[in-house]
């Protein structure tokens, strides 16, 4: 090994740590709605569906972001990508705090989504030139991983700060900081190795000044019309919007409605989600990479979810014990970091070409899916309002167990790569 590839080994690491920082504020405001509801919806007056909404702002401008994202990530590259991001989102940060209408909350949220959508796609796109194909699902796992610390931050511990000074003062917080992350990220991130003078990190990575580039809108349509790519979309659609609609903005009004606890006591309980993630993420693509497999591991951990499911809403009609709340909500998260799986899925199945648009687009699913089963778990419950809380969150909760079931039948036709690219290897290698 040669001693600059030694530095390059060293650095990549300077580099990925800027990127989950970046990323820890992508989870802090993914899941801090549900923990500020009740202030939020004092301040303004808020209806159920109202607040939906606005959880909802962030996913909607999320999902709209994914493809010009991934354009850009494939084009001006992660460093001018996330650096921007950043600034957007800190901005919509502070917008958010110091809101004096419904109207600027909501463009606040908007804008805090627009910026932090910047950071998912620019993340794999780096780990796809910092890091070897085969340590790709690990990190994948562990950037998961550290990034939902960000999502630790936003239960109790955000309970806990809005209590001691208030929710506007919070989100104004954390918008100044994110300043300074951009210019974090502007000042380490490289977009490549050879940007720091440094050799390709995986060879297979370095197409070569013969290779003629794929022009943005051909990339977008190639990876568009490769059937393989849909049934992730959908199934990243189904995982990604359940968790973070109970993790991210229904879980703790419905503990304090369901079992009348405290925005502390819920919050806490939520977080158990969380940890979940936070295992399962490490845990999913490690053991992919080892055993050299993506759908048999991405499928028993769905198996898994939909079990969680019927036992929350079915075995237990939407009020299971109190004892049994932390392992569920644990399970819950889990299961559906299967999508880290996916996440590999589709870097295997398209050229290192075309990695960024690819992922977009399907991340585009899952955002699709996060806003749609929020705001109808808003609609549901405000249109229940006659019932009491246990049957509308009952009922409300049965759109996760539906969700969860199409997402598994999704996962069943997913394409084997064996952790190999489609563009190295033979078709015959990549089975159903």
């Amino acid at each position: 090994m040669t001693g600059d590839m030694r530095k390059a080994l060293k650095y990549r690491w300077a580099v990925w740590g800027a990127m989950v920082l970046a990323y820890m504020v992508v989870f802090f405001h993914r899941l801090a709605a549900g923990v500020v509801r009740a202030n939020v919806t004092e301040t303004f007056d808020l209806s159920s569906t109202a607040f939906g909404n606005m959880a909802s702002a962030y996913f909607y401008a999320y999902m709209l972001m994914q493809i010009p994202v991934g354009l850009m990530a494939d084009s001006l590259g992660a460093r001018v990508t996330v650096s921007v991001g950043m600034m957007l989102a800190g901005t919509g940060s502070v917008l958010f705090g110091t809101a004096s209408s419904y109207g600027l909350l909501l463009i606040g949220r908007f804008l805090v989504g627009v910026g932090v959508s910047t950071v998912f796609v620019s993340i794999l796109k780096i780990q796809s030139q910092w890091f070897r194909e085969r340590e790709f699902g690990t990190m994948s796992g562990l950037t998961s991983l550290v990034g939902n610390l960000g999502g630790v931050l936003a239960q109790a511990p955000l309970a806990i700060l809005v209590g001691l000074v208030s929710w506007r003062a919070s989100f104004v917080t954390i918008g100044v900081a994110t300043f300074g992350i951009a210019a974090l990220c502007w000042i380490v991130i490289r977009n490549t190795p050879q940007e720091k003078g440094f050799p390709a990190i995986d060879e297979s990575n370095d197409i070569g000044e013969d290779v003629v580039p794929i022009p943005l809108m051909s990339t977008l349509k190639e990876s568009a019309s490769d059937w393989r790519i849909w049934p992730v979309f959908v199934f990243f659609g189904c995982y990604s919007g359940v968790y973070l609609a109970l993790s991210g903005t229904w879980g703790t009004p419905y503990l304090q409605d369901v079992y009348g606890m405290t925005v502390q006591q819920a919050s806490s309980m939520v977080s158990f989600a969380v940890y979940g993630t936070i295992v399962g993420g490490i845990t999913a693509g490690s053991i992919s990479d080892r055993i050299g497999k993506r759908k048999l591991p991405l499928v028993l951990m769905n198996v898994l979810a939909t079990a969680t499911w019927l036992a929350i809403v079915v075995l237990w009609q939407g009020k299971p014990p109190v004892w049994a709340i932390r392992p569920l909500f644990f399970m819950v998260g889990f299961s559906a970091t299967s999508y880290v799986i996916s996440w590999a899925i589709v870097k295997e199945i398209n050229r290192p070409q075309s990695t960024g648009v690819a992922i977009a687009l399907v991340n585009t699913g899952a955002f699709l899916g996060s806003a749609v089963i929020t705001t109808v778990m808003g609609m549901m419950l405000e249109n229940m309002s006659h019932l009491t809380s246990q049957e509308k969150f009952t009922a409300a909760l049965g759109v996760c167990l539906g969700a969860t079931i199409l997402g598994l039948i999704c996962s069943l036709v997913f394409p084997e790569t064996n952790c190999k690219n489609v563009s190295k290897s033979p078709q015959d290698d990549i089975a159903l």
